[in-house]
């Protein structure tokens, strides 16, 4: 499905059946493509073929990169069809497992909030932020979906602000105050004969529409393509017509950094780094029926990488490894 392609256009069961077929090509990157395809049966309504698909990838043997987010996915999906004693004993088995990745947290803890189970939601929300945040002050990326839906739970509660609370309104970027968004009061203004408090709630929704556009305007990052030292050792050597592209390691690597810089400088967003394989390449290659050695395939196979869920995002959190796998941290190697 294009970026661009309107969600009404969408046929969700075509698109699914041919995410299914692609995982059966590319089986490294099935957890990937079925997770996209179990989303696309449920927007179709299907929800026992979603089941099945999140089943499949747990009964499948080979090792999932993130399977505690494939049992709060098939969590979720069973509430919203009448499984809802199965849907808590798993849920209730990932609070117990303590996930290393907020992803599970936020999907179950979703669920509970949209059955009515805030003091449970809260309870999760806050669960995962202190496995996963602690103390910090500079909570990662990847964890502020946890404090904001902390935050929008307790104002439903109507608890009072806490030093968590606090952190969410500062990570916060958008115009409109999480108060203001999470304010419970909200549904009332919609049916106000005021102008004023239409005009109000209006400013809102756009400002909540456009982080949403945002989040789902490119469903894959725009990736950059890096081979390991060994692999781009291989590539040259096989295909010499590609020394141009990479006269060196040392070089590629600065290449790869400038370009990113370059690009979040002129304000894209979503950036990524998908690595190479010489077979994978050549595999590529033989699809489209061209040479390896033509340097005009190198940006349209990171494209497909990053469609394949390949790609890793750009910069790393502070304190986290290199992109470039020298095994320094990143503020200490190419982020300096």
């Amino acid at each position: 499905m294009r970026p661009d392609t309107p969600a009404e256009n969408v046929d969700h069961n075509a698109e699914a059946a041919r995410l299914e077929r692609t995982a059966g090509l590319y089986p490294e990157d099935a957890e990937h493509l079925l997770l996209q395809a179990a989303a696309h049966r449920e927007l179709a309504g299907d929800r026992p073929g979603a089941t099945a698909l999140y089943d499949r990838l747990l009964s499948s043997g080979e090792p999932l990169e993130n399977p505690h987010l494939v049992r709060a996915l098939k969590a979720s999906n069973l509430w919203e069809y009448d499984h809802e004693a199965e849907a808590r004993a798993i849920i209730e088995g990932i609070r117990t497992a303590a996930p290393r990745h907020p992803a599970p947290w936020v999907i179950v803890a979703e669920s509970l909030e949209s059955h009515d189970e805030l003091e449970a939601a809260e309870k999760t929300f806050t669960e995962g932020l202190r496995l996963l945040v602690g103390d910090g002050t500079e909570p990662p990326q990847s964890t502020h979906p946890l404090l904001y839906g902390r935050h929008r739970v307790r104002r439903m509660l109507g608890a009072p602000h806490d030093d968590w609370d606090a952190l969410a309104d500062t990570v916060h970027s958008s115009s409109i105050t999480l108060d203001e968004l999470h304010d419970p009061n909200r549904i009332w203004t919609l049916g106000s004969n005021n102008p004023a408090e239409l005009k109000a709630e209006i400013t809102r929704l756009r400002a909540e529409l456009g982080a949403y556009r945002e989040a789902l305007s490119r469903p894959f990052p725009v990736a950059v393509l890096h081979w390991p030292a060994g692999e781009l050792a291989e590539l040259v050597a096989m295909y010499p017509s590609l020394n141009v592209e990479y006269p060196s390691h040392e070089e590629h690597l600065a290449t790869i950094e400038g370009s990113l810089r370059e690009l979040a400088a002129s304000g894209t967003g979503n950036l990524g780094i998908v690595s190479g394989t010489v077979p994978s390449y050549e595999a590529f290659a033989a699809s489209e029926g061209a040479s390896p050695g033509d340097t005009a395939l190198l940006p349209q196979y990171a494209t497909i990488l990053a469609a394949r869920g390949r790609a890793v995002a750009w910069p790393p959190e502070r304190g986290d490894g290199c992109w470039c796998g020298s095994g320094r941290a990143y503020e200490g190697c190419h982020g300096v």
